[in-house]
Order: structure tokens, then sequence, then C-alpha cells
């Protein structure tokens, strides 16, 4: 034989057949090494749950982060280069991390310290990361390992922003921009301290801005956003969705506006949105609190010139229920914060002579919303209070009455203001609450008349005054018989209006309170001048004044 010519004496249909096979096994190399795999998981409006509780009932809860850690982690092992990314609203929400950041916030902030654990790329900054102020925000970003993001936070009257715009990750070979963005609408629900020195611009023009940077000079492969923004219109209709601030929501805006977006990871909104695709843009959502994790896959492929081209995407979310086991290492990791948080909710303050729920408080008077309006009025030396049912859940027993009761009534960290109002602005005000129902449908229940766009938390109730609120009539017409001490209120009087610091800076659409003189503003979060009250006075009223009602009946 040859040596030079091994396979000369071979038949030519073996020949042909090995040709083949080293053709097949040659390009299926090639194949292999231009085809490549992004997975990103994400998580959005934490709100401070780690343990698989509801600390306002003390009963287990299908969310939190320990049992979202074990999806991540059962990820991870089928794919260890995954992203994972938050999209805001982390350190504010649960008696835990409200307990932390007011009570004691010496140790690391609970939710960084779970978040750094399961190795967060990044997450971009929420308008709840604002409530406890500067300070707590400052020492719970430094205590992260991982970059906090937001594009469009500037430090005022610079060109400097506050945050990391973005980040690039390399993952598989494929270059990741990561893009943070953050509701623009801060002012309209925070005190002014609480942001000082920052502003936050528009996200559209910000977006283009920060995209055509990740594009040009950072070479990505892939942009993704991950916003505090969600979907700002009903897709089924385009029209855009009731209760919004300027620019609030942005996410349709962006995907239809800015060239070179691939993915939008959404938060804000409460909402589970697995995937939607919008000109051509992937849009996902993972609801809210760690009750589900958002999934999105993106398969490229290496194109002419040697850059990465999508060639597929897909999103969906995995849900977290009973089977979902928490995740050993983080409930240690929460264990002490948990542990304090229960002793401090555990306290007993005051006792009520009857059960008192929040169940209808929406649709008649109720001495458990009675409660909120007589501590704002006393507190703030206030004619008149609003004040809405944050929690539809909530109960105070019969008999002893808890920290953990009174959390459960008040929810939010609103702080108390007064401010002067005239009879019109009251009207006006309770006007547009009366917007929380539809148009009028006889032999329909008051409830079933609710419209589901508008959040319950923005239908206020006041005071301090006796009403009607008839839904037969037309937006804009339904109060009727509107007094004060027994008087048609005049137009023209001047009220004492005792509010909280979301409804005095727009919140909910509330801008007929915009530039009232402020008379007085509490540094303590209503819920905290509630377990004072309760404290002091130990028994609760349990019957209600009865000063409003819905009609017709």
């Amino acid at each position: 034989m040859n040596p030079r010519k091994p396979f000369s004496n071979m038949p030519s249909s073996f020949m042909t057949t090995l040709l083949l096979l080293l053709i097949l096994t040659f390009s299926g190399s090639i194949a292999a090494q231009q085809r490549a795999q992004v997975t990103i998981l994400q998580t959005t409006d934490l709100h401070g749950h780690i343990y698989p509780i509801d600390y306002y009932t003390n009963k287990a809860d299908m969310n939190g982060l320990a049992k979202a850690a074990t999806l991540i982690k059962q990820a991870r092992k089928e794919n260890p280069n995954l992203l994972l990314l938050d999209s805001g609203d982390t350190i504010q929400g649960t008696p835990l991390a409200y307990y932390h950041n007011k009570k004691n916030n010496v140790p690391p902030d609970p939710m960084m310290l779970v978040m750094s654990h399961l190795k967060y790329d990044a997450m971009a900054v929420g308008n709840h990361e604002y409530n406890f102020g500067l300070k707590v925000l400052e020492k719970a970003r430094r205590e992260a390992n991982f970059p906090w993001l937001s594009a469009n936070t500037y430090r005022k009257g610079t060109e400097q922003t506050a945050y990391d715009p973005y980040v690039v990750k390399e993952i598989n070979g494929v270059r990741v921009g990561i893009l943070g963005l953050t509701t623009p609408g801060i002012p309209n629900w925070e005190n002014p301290e609480n942001f000082a020195g920052l502003e936050f611009r528009e996200p559209v023009s910000e977006a283009k801005k920060w995209v055509k940077v990740l594009r040009e000079k950072e070479r990505v492969d892939l942009v993704v956003i991950t916003m505090h923004m969600g979907i700002e219109e009903d897709l089924r209709t385009g029209v855009v969705n009731p209760g919004q601030v300027l620019n609030e929501n942005a996410a349709v805006a962006i995907a239809e506006q800015v060239s070179g977006v691939d993915c939008i990871l959404m938060g804000h909104t409460h909402r589970e949105v697995p995937a939607v695709f919008i000109n051509g843009v992937l849009l996902a959502q993972a609801d809210k609190y760690a009750d589900r994790v958002a999934r999105v896959d993106f398969y490229l492929d290496k194109a002419d010139g040697g850059r990465w081209q999508v060639a597929a995407k897909s999103g969906r979310t995995m849900m977290i229920d009973e089977k979902v086991k928490p995740d050993e290492e983080v409930l240690k990791l929460g264990e002490p914060y948990d542990r304090e948080t229960q002793s401090w909710l555990g306290r007993v303050i005051g006792e009520s002579s009857a059960e008192l729920t929040a169940s209808d408080a929406r649709f008649r008077d109720t001495a458990i919303l009675d409660l909120i309006q007589r501590v704002q009025m006393e507190a703030g030396k206030a004619d008149v209070s609003m004040a809405a049912s944050f929690n539809a859940e909530a109960r105070l027993p019969k008999g002893p009455v808890t920290v953990r009761d009174i959390a459960g009534l008040y929810v939010y960290e609103n702080t108390l203001v007064v401010i002067e109002v005239t009879g019109q602005q009251l009207k006006d005000a309770l006007e547009h609450s009366a917007k929380y129902f539809r148009t009028y449908e006889p032999n329909k229940s008051v409830a079933a008349l609710v419209d589901e766009k508008i959040p319950g938390y923005n239908f206020d109730i006041a005071e301090g005054v006796t009403y009607d609120l008839d839904i037969s009539k037309p937006f804009g017409q339904r109060i009727r018989n509107l007094k004060f001490r027994n008087q048609p209120l005049i137009p023209t009087q001047k009220l004492r209006l005792a509010v909280n610091n979301y409804r005095v800076n727009g919140g909910g659409g509330y801008t007929m309170y915009k530039n009232a003189p402020i008379i007085y503003r509490s540094s303590t979060e209503i819920r905290e001048l509630i377990i004072d009250w309760v404290e002091r006075n130990k028994q609760i009223p349990a019957e209600p004044t009865n000063n409003w009602r819905i009609l017709p009946r």
C-alpha cells in the first residue's frame, strides 16, 4: 500500500460515505460553535418578602425569596451561566422590612443579604426604595454585591447619573447589555427630602440615549432593559390605564419607539406577564412578592462578520406553590430578622369589644376605617380626614389587639400631612374618588360595579363631613348632600384636611391638592400614629359613625 495514499485501494462507495461523515461531523461542530443560549431569570416588586409567610395573619403564604431561591437554584443547575435580575421595589413592603429600616437598621439589609447570596447580577431602582429616605437607601445599596441600575435618575442639574445606567455581562460568548430604568413618578408620591438632590427624567428619551451607547460603544449583542415600570395601556384597546402620573409606566412606548431593544423586564404594576411581543421586543414580568419567577431564553446564531443575531426568544413565568419548598440557606439568613419582627408584631397594645373587619370598608362606613380617620384628625388637629382601605383582609379581633393587627390595617409607610383646602377642593377629591365605581347598571351589586382598573387604595373616604355617593349619577356629579357640621359645605369654606403624603404629592391622581398650603407635616408613619393611639386609649371604638353611604341601595 502506498503510504501517501492510504485510502486509494478502498471502494469508492466507502470513500463517499466516509467523506459525508467527515463533512457532517465538521459542520456539526461549527454549528455548535455558532449557536448560543442566554437565559435570564427575573423577579420584581419583592417588597421585603423573604419568608413564605403573611405577617399580617401569621399564616403561610405562597411567596417570598426563600421559595423563589429553590427555583433559581434549580435553574442554575441546568444553566450555571444564567443572568438573575430584579426590577425594583425590594427594601420596603413587609413588617420585616419595616422593622429593619425603622427599628433596627444596624444589621445588613435583609433583602440585599439574601439577594447577594443568590448572586443577583443587577436590579433596577424602584420608587419604594425611597420610602425610608436616602440614608437607608444608600446603606442598602452599599450592602448589595450587585449594582443598582437607573439610567434616568440624575444628580439634579447635572448630566451625572446617580446610579450606574447599565452593566455589561458576557454569557456564553454573548455580550449582554443590561439597562436600568426607574419610574419618574417618584416626586408625585414621595416627601421631597426622600429624594433630595435627584431628578427623574423621561424614560423613552433616556432609553434611546443609553441603548445607543450599549450598541455602538459597548458593542453588545443583546440589550435587556430591567425597569421599574410596566405596561401603560390596555393592550386590547390602546386606552391608557387610568390613575397614572406622567410617564409612570412606559413599556409599550419604549418597545415601539426605541430601536435596538431585545427584551424589557418590567415591574411596578404588580402584574404577571409571561411573554408579550410588541414591535419584536419581548416583554415579561414576574408579578410581585416573589410569587413567581420570570424566565426569558434567547437563542443566537453567529452571522456573517462574527456578530451574534437573535434566532429565537421565549418567555414564561414559574409559579410558586406548596410544592416548592423554601431554601434552607435563605431561611437561615432571614431567621434573625424574622425573629425580631415576630416579637414586635406579637405585642398586645389594646383591645376591641367586637371583631372589626375591612372586607366591605369600600362599600359602607366601618369602625375599622374610622379608627384611621380618628387618629389622623386628632394627630393633625384637623376638621376633616381622608383615608382609604388599603387591605380588604384587615381585621381587628374581639379581645386583645396586637401590633400585627394594626400593621395589617395600614400596610404602607405613609406619613400624615394636614393641608388647608376649600370646600370645592374636598368635593373635587370625593368626586375623583367616586370614579372607583363604573357607570351604574340597575340590578348589579355595588361590588360588581367596581372599576378593576382603579386600585382600591385610591378610593378615599372622608370623615368629619357627611355625604351620599350616588353611583347612578354621572361622573363629577356623584357626591350629594355634602355637609360639614350639619350645614351644607360652602365651596369657598376653608378646612383643615388630614391626608397622607402620597395624596398630597398627587398620588392616585388627586391633583386638586397640589399647591394647597401645608399646615402640619408629621415625620412619623401613620401606622405608628395608630399604634400609639391604641396603646394610649386601649379601647378601640366598635361602632362606625355612619357619616357616608352609597346610593342607590
